[in-house]
């Protein structure tokens, strides 16, 4: 069987896609929680309180702008439409570019831009207290 070079291409591409994103890799929850202090104006991640914007404990696989008590954006309240649950992929693209993520979001962050801090922070918000 003979492979031309567009097939190749294409088997490549697939396989590229198809690969675990940076963030998605294993993080370091104590670097994590490092660089969650850029957050904890606005979040905590251990406790169900409020704070500008909604805690975020148990954030990975909850649905989208569903705090009760909270007042979320109209942007958010769009994009729970398009994006129900915050999956490990969604929390990454919106940790990355919140404003683009969402249009219209209240969150003023311009969102964090290496690949081991996104990687490190979601390992945080998966288990806080594996950080201490």
């Amino acid at each position: 069987m003979r492979i031309s070079l567009s097939m190749l291409f294409g088997v490549v591409m697939a396989a590229g896609l198809c690969a675990p994103t940076a963030a998605l890799a294993e993080g370091d929850a104590a670097k994590g929680a490092k660089v969650f202090k850029k957050c904890v104006a606005c979040h905590v991640v251990d406790e169900a309180k409020n704070k500008v914007g909604p805690h975020l404990v148990d954030i990975i696989d909850r649905p989208v702008a569903s705090i009760e008590g909270y007042k979320y954006s109209k942007g958010m309240a769009s994009y729970a439409e398009e994006t129900p649950t915050w999956t490990l992929e969604a929390l990454e693209a919106y940790l990355r570019a919140p404003r683009k993520v969402v249009k219209g979001t209240k969150m003023a962050f311009a969102g964090l831009k290496k690949d081991a801090d996104v990687a490190n922070v979601i390992a945080y918000m998966k288990d806080p207290a594996s950080a201490e």
